[in-house]
């Protein structure tokens, strides 16, 4: 089969160029995994950072974020059958999803929504984020951060604040609903635009301005580290902050003056415990 990997380390700066094509034996299904032949991929920040940290030896097969059709499965497979229609991210020790087939195991797979076509799937997004598994990873951090418990329900619901990596960013008071990102248009029954204030000015004052005091929760996409007292400053006593992205430091002393809770997600960890995870429900 064809693939595209990695093949040598960087020489000057980066490696890009030793991306190149190369043909592989197609793998053999075993135990949990599904043989899916890849139909539609898309570029996730991690095919970035494990390419330009690539010193070893053997070329690697990136790509994470894929849909597929399932072509034959392990002796120990009981969620998928051949002819179903996949779609997933997959796990950071085995080979990508840049290959004609790729190997993946079942229990971090889900079936592609229908209403969705291959290219439109593989790129999901919640615009302008990046693709793919980066949406996946967003909704795991709010998953996270957002369970109930006695201080929302006397506050009456929760209030998200989110910074958006384009620049804006955006708050708003769901009650017992997920928040939406800036900008976006409806997304069905009880979800509204999101109220939309300047990063450029300080938080404390263009929160006061749109007549909000404090936030319950913070989805903190990117630059968590330029923002990180501003938004502390922003949450409410007992609130949460959820962050996906990748500070070089992060002092947690701030947080207990508040009392406030960390929630750091790293692309579903579960797939790399090979696990049954809960994927995110979409109408199909």
């Amino acid at each position: 089969m064809k693939a595209i990997a990695i093949t040598r380390a960087a020489a000057e700066g980066h490696n890009i160029p030793f991306l190149n094509a190369i043909e592989l034996p197609v793998p053999t299904a075993e135990g949990h995994d599904l043989l899916v032949e890849v139909k539609a991929i898309s570029v996730n920040p991690v095919d970035t950072k494990v390419r330009a940290g690539f010193d070893a030896d053997t070329s690697r097969v990136l790509g994470w974020d894929a849909v597929g059709t399932v072509k034959a499965v392990g002796d120990a497979v009981t969620l998928f059958a051949p002819g179903d229609e996949v779609w997933y991210a997959g796990a950071l020790g085995r080979p990508g999803s840049n290959a004609e087939f790729q190997l993946v195991d079942e229990r971090i797979v889900a079936l592609k929504p229908r209403s969705l076509d291959n290219a439109s799937a593989a790129a999901l997004r919640s615009p302008p984020s990046p693709p793919g598994n980066y949406y996946l990873t967003a909704w795991a951090s709010r998953k996270a951060a957002t369970r109930r418990h006695a201080a929302d329900r006397r506050r009456g619901g929760r209030r998200w604040f989110h910074p958006d990596p384009t620049g804006s960013q955006a708050n708003r008071d769901d009650g017992d609903r997920h928040g939406i990102a800036p900008g976006e248009p409806e997304m069905g029954a009880g979800r509204r635009r999101a109220s939309v204030i300047d990063h450029n000015k300080p938080l404390s004052e263009e929160l006061a301005r749109i007549g909000v005091k404090e936030v319950t929760h913070v989805a903190s996409l990117n630059n968590t580290e330029q923002h990180y007292l501003q938004l502390i400053d922003a949450l409410a006593p007992q609130g949460k902050l959820a962050l996906i992205d990748d500070p070089q430091t992060l002092d947690a002393r701030p947080l207990k003056a508040k009392s406030i809770s960390l929630h750091w997600e790293f692309m579903l960890p579960a797939r790399c415990l090979k696990r049954r995870i809960s994927l995110p429900s979409i109408s199909c």
